[in-house]
């Protein structure tokens, strides 16, 4: 990920863009910026009234019990993510989405299983005979 640009070039482009210095374009050209990024600091310090950006704040914590997950997989490994899903809820409390649990069970080493009920693919597997000319 890319590295924030500093509180003192976000405060020197600002700066010369109040005392008259040129527009937002030519200042962004000098300092080696885009002019979105001039854009987007000049009308975040008319927002806030402030030049500094904001403080990283990371998303939530995930608060899944991946011991209970493996526990749950482990007693019942034909569960589909559904049921998976309605088990956890019911033994931790906790409402997860399909796809966060199933990012999870990846997590966990959990792979997919192959039904043995299913009929066999159409399409034949290719021989050596059977391979393409190069």
């Amino acid at each position: 990920m890319a590295r924030p640009y500093s509180d003192d070039l976000r405060r020197k482009l600002l700066e010369a863009h109040d005392l008259g210095k040129g527009s937002l374009a030519e200042l962004a050209d000098r300092f080696g910026v885009s002019l979105s990024w001039a854009w987007k600091i000049s009308s975040a310090r008319k927002r806030t009234g402030s030049a500094d950006r904001k403080p990283y704040q990371p998303g939530p914590k995930v608060r899944v019990d991946r011991d209970a997950v493996r526990q749950l997989l482990e007693s019942k490994p034909d569960l589909y993510l559904r049921e998976l899903q309605a088990e956890l809820k019911a033994a931790t409390g906790i409402q997860v989405s399909t796809p966060h649990l199933w990012k999870i069970v990846g997590e966990l080493g959990f792979r997919l299983k192959k039904s043995r009920s299913m009929p066999r693919s159409g399409t034949p597997k290719r021989t050596v005979g059977d391979a393409k000319p190069s």
